[in-house]
């Protein structure tokens, strides 16, 4: 398979649907887009294998931990966006291998004009996620490269990993409005590959299938670059 190919039919040319919508797009906008788009293709969707993953359940809460290095602005908005998609199936939680302490002002008004509520949202280390007491992990996603090449501490549980690399809007320069547009593309690219992982069958793939399709997903996206 190339990485212009998708193996979930389900979301196939999600990003297609993106590229029509502008900054302006609001949450409600592209949860249309996404479950028009599942109502089309579920039908179709590849079920993948008869093991089921150990623990799994379609009444089961999963918890999600994505790192960055800076835990201020891609982590941060996975996090809002996941704890929102997931309806109440995904626990989605964010960290940082040296965080910056902040939220990015950017990021943050971003989160809070497509109403996925910022109340919680902290920039922290990934240490508290390793302590006594923290919550099992079920997932444990990079959105950078940075954090991806860093030791990660020894997660709760067993957790399945993958690399879902972005670049960094906070790097942006230029006018307010390039920076913001820099932000948006971010979150649509988060949002397409969230809506393909909240698609998963997870109760119906063995871990070994369940690894090849998170690492599919961090190929997404990449057939339709930003603008």
């Amino acid at each position: 398979m190339t990485p212009g190919e998708n193996a979930n039919p389900v979301a196939k040319n999600w990003a297609d649907d993106i590229d029509d919508l502008n900054q302006d797009a609001t949450e409600q906008q592209l949860r249309v887009v996404f479950w028009t788009r599942i109502r089309k293709r579920a039908a179709g969707a590849t079920i993948g294998s008869d093991e089921t993953m150990a623990r799994a359940s379609a009444t089961q809460t999963f918890n999600v931990l994505f790192l960055c290095t800076g835990n201020s602005a891609r982590s941060i908005m996975a996090e809002a966006l996941l704890n929102s998609m997931g309806q109440g199936r995904f626990r989605a939680h964010s960290a940082g291998s040296h965080p910056r302490g902040e939220v990015h002002p950017l990021a943050r008004e971003l989160i809070g004009k497509n109403r996925l509520g910022v109340e919680g949202l902290r920039s922290k280390s990934w240490d508290e996620f390793a302590r006594p007491g923290a919550p099992e992990l079920d997932f444990v996603f990079t959105v950078c490269d940075n954090a991806a090449g860093e030791a990660c501490p020894v997660w709760p549980g067993q957790p399945m990993t993958a690399h879902w690399g972005i670049p960094d809007p906070a790097l942006a320069g230029g006018a307010i409005e390039e920076r913001r547009r820099a932000f948006f593309n971010t979150y649509t690219h988060l949002l397409n590959r969230l809506s393909i992982f909240v698609s998963l069958p997870l109760d119906k793939l063995d871990r070994l299938s369940l690894q090849k399709k998170l690492d599919e997903i961090g190929r997404a996206g990449h057939e339709h670059p930003a603008a």
